[in-house]
């Protein structure tokens, strides 16, 4: 037998026991069970185990291992299936996880999720070793430093790959979704992600079932997933403004958010109800409050106007019914909302086109919820929507402005970096070749910046992107920030004193 395979084995269990995902007890089952996903009938058991490298870089080392020998193809589904079962073997089931992460949730609620989120890791469920390719960055702007992130970590699909889920004839429908319950320890399928090594954390809220998991490609510190037991459509309601901060009430160190359940200012997946949410502290969340307002019906509710480049109510109360009636009441008043001086119209016959993204802390001992409002109508010169990127920042984001971009954190296509690469070629030498969607842009650079150089190129243009970016989440305001914006928000609050 290739005694490189068998140091590879030890090293990764060895691995495995030392971050505490099993017990030295373990170790002869675990080896088994890797051993026979290799298809392997022998192991090496005189290997002398000295090297230190990461559980990915050992689990590449395996695959690599059962592509070389026939027991996988080298296809990415293929690759993704067998890594998750192989990091399955290390771990518990569902019962048992739960049981530790409540047994630590009485020390405190960090001590549960810190748990959860270093096993999510550790499991190679959240692959950090991918995440760690990403660009990310904070640039300077008139409301706060705002978060750019060029999304590097999902691993591109291979030509096999493509052509394998072209071929499908028929879509299985179990799981229902990505995000459903059903998904916990599924093996995967082409076309379906591999969730062997997948493991959700029961958490009820308002007498109703739901789950907690991380994103598997946190774009965020703790950024976690709060989801739906039973596959049901994106709501927002009342009822959405009480598991928020539901949750918040029990992890105080978490904010909790969700996307709007309209298609173009919703978030990717409207076909489950889902939050989102973590331990990060976004721009938004730190911006100045730009005036206050008197809510009548709620005096133990303060409410206040954001400066913020979106349209942001802030709620804040330590009685958390008043505030829950606060913001039910402005919901509903805003999806009944019309104002055609600034193209607001809340429907089209019977389409609904107002909505909220609405976000949940604990601050200062108070609960504190911040509502965006939200207009999905399209017109003849922006087909895309009103309030939505326009076409001349689409050769950077086109894409739907979801919760995480609201909250001031830009997830960007991972063509940018290359394009980028041939955008400070071009303002240095004036010679490289750019996409001609992002010619314009490149040129305002090149005659802004005369003193452009090998120092400061990479600044100039990530700087230049940072200001694209505002200009992605202004366009989504519904009451722009100037004077006729704030007038006309004035005249929404004025409404909800009525």
């Amino acid at each position: 037998m290739n005694q490189h395979i068998s140091t590879t084995i030890a090293q990764l269990i060895h691995k495995g026991i030392k971050q505490k995902l099993i017990t030295e007890r373990d170790e002869i089952y675990v080896r088994n069970q890797i051993l026979g996903l290799l298809h392997l009938d022998e192991y090496d058991a005189q290997v002398i185990d000295t090297a230190d490298r990461s559980i990915p870089d050992l689990l590449d080392a395996l695959i690599l291992f059962a592509i070389e020998t026939k027991v996988i193809a080298d296809v990415l589904d293929e690759k993704e299936i067998l890594s998750a079962k192989i990091m399955d073997c290390f771990l518990s089931k569902p019962t048992e996880i739960n049981a530790t992460f409540y047994r630590k949730y009485k020390e405190s609620p960090s001590a549960a999720t810190d748990y959860f989120y270093q096993l999510s890791k550790d499991s190679n469920y959240i692959q950090m070793n991918r995440i760690a390719k990403n660009i990310h960055y904070k640039t300077q702007t008139p409301y706060g430093d705002l978060d750019i992130t060029i999304n590097l970590s999902k691993p591109e699909k291979d030509p096999e790959q493509l052509k394998r889920e072209r071929a499908m004839k028929q879509a299985a429908s179990y799981p229902n979704c990505v995000l459903c319950a059903e998904n916990e320890g599924y093996v995967g399928r082409t076309g379906h992600p591999a969730r062997s090594n997948h493991r959700i954390i029961d958490v009820t809220l308002e007498g109703e079932q739901w789950f907690l998991q991380y994103s598997p490609y946190v774009y965020y510190n703790e950024h976690s997933i709060l989801f739906a037991s039973e596959h049901r459509p994106m709501k927002i309601n009342r009822a959405s403004f009480e598991r928020l901060t539901a949750f918040v009430e029990k992890f105080p160190h978490y904010f909790m958010g969700s996307n709007a359940d309209i298609p173009i200012v919703g978030g990717s997946i409207l076909n489950h109800d889902h939050y989102q949410g973590g331990r990060y502290t976004f721009a938004m969340t730190k911006a100045q409050e730009e005036f206050a307002f008197d809510l009548e019906r709620f005096p133990n509710v303060q409410s206040a106007v954001v400066k913020w480049p979106m349209s942001v109510i802030r709620l804040r109360s330590q009685h958390k019914v008043d505030l829950l009636d606060a913001a039910e009441h402005i919901l509903n008043t805003w999806k009944q909302y019309s104002d055609p001086s600034v193209e607001i119209e809340a429907f089209t016959k019977n389409t609904p086109h107002n909505t909220i993204t609405p976000i949940a802390r604990i601050r200062d001992n108070q609960f504190e919820l911040d509502l965006v409002l939200r207009n999905n109508r399209t017109s003849g010169l922006h087909p895309f929507g009103i309030f939505h990127p326009h076409e001349d920042v689409h050769h950077i984001k086109k894409e739907n402005i979801g919760l995480i971009e609201v909250m001031g954190l830009a997830v960007l296509p991972p063509r940018l970096k290359s394009e980028i690469d041939q955008i400070k070629g071009y303002l240095l030498d004036g010679k490289t070749t750019v996409d001609p969607y992002h010619q314009t842009w490149a040129q305002e650079m090149k005659d802004a910046n005369p003193n452009l150089n090998e120092s400061n190129v990479e600044e100039i243009v990530y700087d230049a992107l940072g200001e694209k970016f505002t200009r992605v989440l202004e366009d989504s305001g519904v009451f722009k920030s100037n004077n006729v914006g704030r007038e006309a928000f004035r005249r929404f609050l004025k409404t909800l004193n009525r």
